[in-house]
């Protein structure tokens, strides 16, 4: 499968060799600033830091103990993460090349159809989005613009010293907005720190007006300026910030925009096609969806929520994503591109080339040579890899000894086509501060995960919008696997780039 170039390679260490552990592919990464900090200087800085969270808006409501009325601080850790510079440019200027290539990659029948063709018959829950698909496809589809906002995931990996991609997110790609509000917190800790020299060590992020920006932009496409924009939202919406900013920045930039929110039931009671397709909720025309929900089974209750989904690809609106682009982001999707050449089906050599570097092993699990080499290979070093269901939203990956328990269990049953292979990406491990609510600070070390956002706006002919979006950052605790935000395991935070 395709790795890292060599011209991406470093030539030089950005480690503490002091700190290599003993399976030599996890080093450790200095941060900021030297740590630990002072206990006086932490006990003063870490409820300014709190407050700062709070009155900028860093808030989440928790499952555990959820009240409408209530806001808590998201998980965020005190200071910046380090990430190289260098690598972080480069995965910004590749993103638009990433939005051409998932756009292609939707409207590219033939190639969906056969990449899917497995998963489809072993995965319900992508066999129904498929059937939307083929529905609206035979029908004849009614808004051929689609909107897309996409987050690439990397982690910077030691053994290649370069960004490697974990996942393109097509769906719900959440959290621009909370990056930006923890990046003001970041600079705000810096300076009450008194290291006002650091500060331009943070890049500039623009993930909550580029996301907004794409949002707008095809709200005008659909030249109706009475339609509103609107938003497919969960049943309880924890991540409410995040949300609510949005639809604050499509204010700030256009006052005479109109944002409604509603969740799949919602829309399958009140929502209504006309005769031409236009979108009716509740008396209001739809120019633009954007979905916050519908990535997972659990939010398809009956089947009621399924009609509502069809109902709005059926529509003239805009949707973000249509079920093209929400297809387009399963893993089964990655790992096929991820064969060699098949990227230059969509791109040219050069772009081709630029593309794959950002790539890690990605290996088919289908009932085949193939396939089977790769299970062979996760059952003998499971530790090596990730086992990935086509699901977004978290939690759901196989890790380590899992890995082998689930693998025995269907190896020899067409349920392993249901997912894919990974390598696992190896990340240098730093030093934080994690900050949670009613829970003591504690210095950490932990791995960072680098979001990269993307907004790209097109038909099956013509790019209309291909742009850069902005960026966040999520770290985790490096004894855990997967790093929820909501569960504290994973934290807010941004970047520090150094070269």
């Amino acid at each position: 499968m395709a790795t890292c170039g060599s011209d991406c390679c470093s030539n030089g260490s950005i480690f503490d060799e002091k700190s290599i552990s003993c399976d030599k592919t996890t080093r450790v990464l200095e941060g900021c600033m030297p740590l630990p900090i002072p206990d006086d200087v932490l006990k003063e800085i870490v409820p300014k830091a709190k407050d700062f969270a709070l009155l900028h808006g860093a808030g989440m409501r928790y499952r555990d103990r959820y009240d409408a009325d209530k806001l808590e601080f998201a998980p965020f850790f005190l200071l910046p993460s380090a990430f190289p510079k260098r690598e972080f440019e480069r995965v910004v200027k590749i993103q638009p090349l990433i939005n051409i290539l998932m756009h292609r990659v939707a409207h590219d029948h033939e190639f969906l159809e056969s990449t899917l063709k497995n998963t489809v018959r072993v995965d319900s829950f992508t066999a129904r989005l498929w059937d939307i698909y083929t529905t609206v496809r035979k029908e004849g589809v009614t808004q051929s613009v689609t909107l897309g906002m996409f987050r690439c995931d990397y982690f910077f990996s030691v053994p290649c010293q370069c960004a490697q991609q974990v996942e393109i997110n097509t769906i719900a790609a959440s959290f621009g907005a909370l990056a930006t509000r923890i990046g003001l917190l970041h600079r705000y800790v810096l300076g009450e720190l008194r290291r006002p020299e650091l500060l331009h060590h943070l890049p500039e992020n623009g993930a909550l007006s580029g996301l907004c920006g794409g949002m707008v932009s095809a709200w005008k496409h659909y030249k109706n300026p009475k339609a509103v924009i609107l938003f497919v939202i969960e049943d309880i919406t924890y991540n409410i910030c995040d949300q609510r900013f949005h639809e604050y920045e499509i204010r700030r930039q256009r006052p005479d925009i109109h944002v409604i929110r509603r969740n799949l039931t919602e829309i399958s009671q009140r929502g209504t096609l006309t005769n031409d397709k236009r979108l009716i909720i509740d008396g209001d025309e739809v120019a633009v969806v954007y979905f916050r929900a519908g990535y997972e089974p659990g939010q398809y209750h009956t089947e009621a929520e399924w009609e509502a989904r069809l109902t709005i690809e059926r529509s003239k609106a805009i949707k973000c994503p249509s079920i093209q682009y929400h297809l387009a982001g399963t893993k089964k999707v990655q790992q096929e591109l991820a064969r060699p050449g098949m990227l230059k089906r969509f791109l040219s050599d050069s772009e081709a080339d630029h593309v794959r570097q950002l790539f890690t092993g990605l290996y088919t699990l289908d009932r085949d040579e193939e396939g089977d080499k790769a299970v062979k290979m996760a059952l003998e070093s499971p530790e090596r890899f990730v086992l990935k269901p086509q699901r977004e939203g978290g939690g759901n990956n196989v890790y380590g000894k899992e890995i082998k328990d689930v693998l025995e269990k269907i190896k020899d049953s067409v349920e392993r086509e249901a997912f894919i292979l990974m390598d696992r990406i190896r990340p240098p491990i730093q030093q934080n501060y994690l900050i949670r609510p009613h829970m003591p600070v504690s210095l950490a070390e932990v791995v960072s995960e680098l979001g990269i956002f993307g907004a790209v706006i097109g038909d099956d002919k013509d790019i209309l919008l291909n742009e850069y979006a902005g960026h966040m950052l999520r770290t985790k605790l490096s004894s855990v696997n997967e790093g929820g935000v909501a569960a504290g395991l994973g934290a807010l935070d941004s970047v520090f780039l150094f070269d």
